[in-house]
């Protein structure tokens, strides 16, 4: 590597080395995440170091301060990425001792990184209003220039919109979870618009945050552009996928990867069924509902897709006299409720529901309360992608089993690569010859 590169280019070319390597793709992305935590806060601290100077690195010139930067020293930073080392630049021959303002005295001590982009991205990534968030953060040590944010800001423009284009198509899926979250973004519009956002989990087990964009409404032709940008970006088609009841998202679905299993979430729909039901019953009718899905004894598949039937059968003659809406919301839709029990059952729980992208959704409004509107789109991705990217990292995925990985590549085959209506006639002639 060259001697005079700087130590932000270091780190580009470590992250690319690092996206184009092969190995674990979970692995690959805890390592980029980790690379571009050093990135943002490395080149926060050469803004630094060029405004106190006066001058660029390498420039040359008129000095507007005397001193000039000899080498670098590590500096280790607890980032919510994990621990990250930083090349701390030494000067010498200044007038007046440098300290940096965001990393200075005790500040190391935090989650420097997440203060910088959450508190930032809130605001709408404002010069004026990043600075005050870190001051409220980090303390009056850690006020930056408007000349430092506006580079800081940059970067973590560029960086989420690398994220946004990045290619899928090593991503090999088992399940997948659509959701959306409803924020106000754009002056001109009276209500909230929505943020579509899409995570997955891997053949390997491992979870991976996929996709983020916004759209006008959740209608089927927005959430299919949602699903398209995906698919045009190199993702394949899932086993199976988890939504929300929102009607032009299940037809984008039906639609885009017609071959998957769709996963109705049992939590939302416990929610519509609840809302049928009078408060004194709701507690026992709640009961009974849940009672269709948990505790199965019963193989995945054929099997255990029965006994949900029988058990669905038994909450209908409990309550159909009672509340025949509430029992037509079950019955009506139970082969998207129950799709989950044909794959493995020890990832039936983890994969009913879409709870986890609700959960962080809820996050990502708690911290647009305060200020109501956001500035923009672009500042209303950026929060959301800022609360995921952070949160992904805590994600659990699912645990793959021999007898698990075995019966989904079964399904796999049953669902995108069924046997030719020849093949099966010319086995049902063996068959009966035999």
């Amino acid at each position: 590597m060259p001697r005079r590169v700087s130590p932000i280019e270091h780190i580009r070319i470590e992250i690319d080395q690092r996206l184009t390597a092969e190995g674990d793709l979970g692995t690959a992305l805890e390592d980029v995440a980790r690379l571009g935590a050093r990135l943002l806060l490395q080149t926060a601290l050469e803004a630094e170091v060029s405004e106190f100077l006066g001058r660029e690195r390498y420039a040359r010139g008129d000095r507007a301060r005397p001193g000039h930067r000899n080498g670098t020293a590590p500096l280790t930073v607890k980032t919510t990425a994990g621990p990250v080392t930083l090349d701390r630049p030494k000067l010498r021959g200044t007038d007046e001792t440098f300290t940096s303002r965001l990393l200075g005295r005790g500040v190391t001590r935090t989650h420097a990184l997440e203060s910088l982009v959450i508190a930032g991205y809130v605001r709408g990534l404002s010069d004026r209003d990043v600075e005050a968030a870190l001051r409220e953060a980090l303390g009056p040590e850690a006020t930056l220039s408007k000349s430092t944010v506006s580079r800081v800001c940059q970067v973590l423009h560029e960086e989420f919109a690398a994220w946004q284009q990045r290619d899928l198509e090593a991503v090999e899926l088992c399940y997948l979870f659509l959701d959306g979250s409803h924020f106000r973004m754009h002056p001109a519009s009276a209500r909230a618009e929505p943020v579509l956002c899409a995570r997955g989990i891997t053949a390997d087990g491992q979870p991976v945050f996929l996709g983020l964009d916004a759209a006008a409404s959740e209608s089927r032709d927005a959430c299919i552009g949602f699903l398209r940008g995906l698919t045009a970006r190199g993702l394949r088609a899932p086993v199976l996928i988890t939504t929300d009841g929102a009607p032009g998202l299940i037809a984008a679905v039906e639609q885009v990867f017609p071959q998957s299993l769709r996963q109705r979430c049992l939590v939302h729909k416990a929610r519509n069924v609840l809302a049928r039901i009078s408060r004194a019953d709701q507690g026992r009718v709640k009961t009974d509902y849940w009672a269709i899905f948990d505790d199965l004894d019963a193989q995945p598949g054929a099997a255990a897709l029965a006994e949900a039937q029988r058990r669905a059968e038994t909450f209908a003659r409990s309550w159909e006299r009672s509340y025949p809406g509430a029992v037509a919301c079950v019955i009506d839709d139970l082969g998207a409720l129950t799709a989950h029990l044909r794959c493995p059952r020890e990832h039936w729980r983890r994969i009913r529901h879409t709870n986890l992208l609700e959960r962080t959704f809820g996050e990502s409004r708690r911290r647009v309360k305060v200020i109501g509107r956001l500035p923009g789109e672009r500042s209303c991705l950026s929060l959301v992608w800022a609360v995921l990217d952070r949160t992904s990292r805590g994600w659990r995925g699912v645990t793959q089993t021999p007898a698990g990985i075995r019966l989904l590549h079964d399904l796999h085959r049953q669902l995108f690569a069924p046997p030719k209506r020849e093949e099966v006639s010319q086995r049902d002639t063996v068959t009966h010859a035999a």
